[in-house]
């Protein structure tokens, strides 16, 4: 998701409080709507918004799909919601999570491009290949000169140039503070009496271009994407604090200059560490756990991409772009869900080649909802109409579409060809419902609109959805 209103924190994080505490937990579903971001004098919060957060709700676990007994008199249409025109092209599936069954269909094997819901297949993907307690690693290590040393990438795009302790767009972030700090401790201790005359940087654990051909270049100058490198800091943020802040064309260069800053006098050069070389100091991201659910509560493009890329280089498909979609494939097919018709061209969603049937999407959240083999960090990253991330904005689920505040568990996605909204709802009548909507063809913000209209409609059917 991208072109969200612009969100500066004062030194503080998007849904700090949630995110880096881990899981969300459960509240009350009656409490007011929060916007869950936290402010700062460098950006306007969204009208109505609150720096309050309110954790996700959690849902309770339901029995796993079995056929139902007692033939449901299904009589309640959404038709009405489904053809509106601010929809476009309209592709969606509803699925009643308990029984199995297709409650409502149009066009759901339809393999289409589904924006920023691609998150949830990038998350699912390192979830299994990665494991929940993952983290990236920077590295410095032992030049193979007198007076040389290695900044290493490990893929974080997390790492920042704040001081220590300071918050930024992502809680729980390492700092370039601190290993800077134990490389001269180590340094001192193994070369007393030399000094650091040398760095270089090494980002080569990631290869390819930096860019994908298909990204429109204002998603790096409008501050939602920065140019793909193994070493970077604050995901080329010009500002730390700000989610949507505008890339540099040279995020090794910025991380770099970054590091010297603590070395006056030495000089700054590329390449690779030698091999086996001592290394001086680490410092580790958070755990995929917890950037999963950075990635989705907010849409974190970059943390999504390198999510992706990690998978394919643990995967052993390569570290470029076009070695992603295997690994992530690969990786799906594990959850026991053929993944016919999906085409990753990114982890983030950006382009409008990559492709997902709505069908998958409502099967692969049947698994979410019950939190099984593994995905649990999904289900407490997405997120809560009118409560948390990018469903607690002013402009979404209000008005009538607020009668499902709280109910509705889903991703949202936006690019310039559509939108997108898919997940789980807890409905009216207490039926658990996967669903995946898709307003295609169209670059009107009303379509979020009707997404949310047609989602809080399905809320009040329930059970009783009819496909017609």
């Amino acid at each position: 998701m991208r072109k969200r209103p612009a969100i500066a924190l004062s030194g503080g994080l998007v849904l700090a409080g949630l995110i880096g505490a881990g899981a969300a937990a459960g509240y009350a579903l009656g409490e007011p709507r929060t916007v869950a971001v936290a402010t700062s004098s460098a950006a306007p919060v969204p009208s109505g918004a609150s720096s309050t957060v309110a954790p996700a709700a959690r849902l309770t676990p339901t029995p796993s799909p079995t056929p139902t007994k007692k033939p449901v008199r299904r009589t309640c249409s959404v038709e009405d919601a489904a053809g509106d025109a601010r929809l476009a092209s309209f592709q969606g599936r509803v699925m009643n999570a308990r029984t199995g069954e297709v409650l409502f269909d149009r066009r759901g094997k339809k393999a289409s491009r589904a924006a920023s819901v691609m998150k949830v297949l990038t998350s699912a993907a390192a979830l299994k290949v990665l494991g929940p307690d993952h983290r990236m690693t920077t590295r410095v290590v032992e030049g193979s000169r007198k007076g040389e040393i290695v900044l290493v990438g490990g893929g974080d795009v997390t790492l920042s140039r704040t001081p220590a302790g300071t918050l930024t767009a992502y809680a729980g972030a390492p700092h370039l503070s601190t290993l800077v700090k134990k490389t001269k401790k180590a340094w001192a201790k193994a070369h007393p009496d030399e000094k650091i005359t040398r760095i270089v940087l090494d980002s080569s654990y990631f290869g390819g271009p930096a860019w994908q051909p298909t990204w429109k270049t204002k998603e790096r100058t409008e501050g939602w994407m920065p140019k793909m490198t193994a070493l970077m800091v604050d995901g080329d943020r010009d500002a730390p604090g700000s989610n949507g802040s505008r890339r540099s064309t040279d995020p090794v260069g910025r991380a770099g200059a970054a590091f010297a800053a603590s070395f006056p006098g030495a000089s700054v050069s590329r390449g690779k560490a030698p091999a086996g070389a001592d290394v001086l100091g680490t410092v580790r991201s958070q755990p995929v756990s917890t950037l999963v659910q950075q990635t989705l509560i907010v849409s974190d493009n970059a943390i999504a991409e390198m999510l992706a890329r990690v998978v394919a280089i643990e995967s052993g498909t390569g570290n470029r772009f076009a070695d992603e979609d295997a690994a992530v494939r690969a990786a799906l097919r594990q959850y026991g869900i053929e993944p016919t018709g999906v085409r990753v061209v990114d982890g983030s969603g950006l382009s409008d080649d990559n492709r997902i049937p709505p069908s998958y999407l409502t099967k692969l959240f049947v698994k979410v909802l019950h939190r099984e083999d593994g995905l649990g960090p999904i289900r407490d990253g997405l997120p809560v109409a009118g409560r948390t991330g990018s469903l607690s904005y002013a402009d979404r689920f209000a008005g009538a579409a607020s009668k499902a505040d709280g109910k509705v568990f889903a991703k949202t996605g936006w690019i310039d060809t559509g939108y997108t909204l898919a997940g789980i709802i807890r409905a009216k009548d207490g039926t658990p419902l996967t669903f995946a909507f898709y307003a295609l063809n169209t670059s009107s913000p009303s379509a979020k609109t009707a997404l949310d209209t047609l989602a809080a409609d399905v809320w009040s059917c329930g059970k009783r959805l009819q496909d017609s």
